[in-house]
């Protein structure tokens, strides 16, 4: 069995050992990081690239790829487009947005006619059903000479029905329905009972009207859908003025193109 140190043995070990610093971590030889052989790149920055986040500029570079890519195959397939074909929107048009900031206009009929394209510093209005819409832009169409300009300056919805430009240049559409109605003929009429000449005469009328809405919102739908063309306010009426006033005589050209006679009854000839 080993002696044990004596006291004064120990404190002549302890003084011996004073003021000698431990070993410190720092002096230790550190490891090298490991390296990609192939490369030689060190593992620890190839893999801190690889964790790194998506950049913004690479994903604008991705995005504009895309873009270019798809621009040059849909030339190569329309032979005409960059963009499929597709239309610009109404709403990213310059004139749309300044209509919209200004607020939807109001004129009167009268105002109105002050928009015919005779004055080239206004714009060409025309109105339909009571919206106003600016044509300007088809100004080859709706100016002085186009080929439509009898709907410039107006609200011409009766026209838009009956095909007559020149009388019918009145938004007043009451009677139009009377182009889709048969002609009255006694030789035919005196075939049916009066029960079923009044019923018939009811259903036509019916119809007639439907028919008068359906060739007025197929001209609505136009310009309510059309990109070239701005909605830009409405027209100013007094309430009421539909029913006001005497009913308008229908124009000849509507007139002649009536049907002649209503068909005869079934196994009444």
């Amino acid at each position: 069995m080993a002696e044990a140190d004596t006291p004064k043995e120990l404190r002549q070990r302890a003084q011996a050992t004073k003021g000698v610093p431990p070993p410190s971590s720092s002096g230790l030889k550190k490891q090298d990081d490991p390296t990609d052989s192939a490369k030689g790149v060190p593992l620890s920055v190839i893999k801190k690239e690889d964790s790194a986040p998506f950049s913004l500029i690479e994903l604008l570079r991705t995005v504009a790829f895309i873009i270019l890519a798809s621009s040059a195959l849909s030339y190569f397939v329309t032979r005409e487009s960059f963009v499929w074909g597709m239309k610009r929107p109404s709403w990213t048009k310059p004139e749309q947005i300044k209509a919209w900031m200004a607020g939807p206009i109001q004129y009167t009929d009268a105002d109105l006619a002050a928009f015919d394209g005779t004055d080239p510093s206004k714009p060409i209005l025309l109105a339909i059903n009571g919206t106003i819409y600016d044509v300007s832009a088809g100004r080859r169409f709706y100016g002085p000479g186009g080929s439509y300009s009898f709907f410039s300056g107006c609200d011409a919805s009766r026209a838009f029905i009956t095909s007559c430009f020149e009388e019918d240049r009145i938004p007043d559409i009451r009677g139009a329905e009377l182009m889709y109605i048969p002609r009255d003929n006694p030789e035919i009429d005196n075939l049916y009972t009066k029960g079923e000449l009044k019923n018939l005469k009811e259903l036509e009328r019916r119809k007639a009207k439907k028919d008068v809405y359906k060739a007025l919102k197929h001209w609505v739908d136009f310009f309510e859908k059309s990109p070239k063309y701005t909605k830009v306010g409405i027209v100013k009426r007094e309430k009421g003025w539909e029913t006001k006033g005497p009913v308008p005589t229908l124009c000849k050209k509507a007139e002649e193109g009536r049907p002649s006679s209503r068909p005869k009854p079934p196994g009444r000839d």
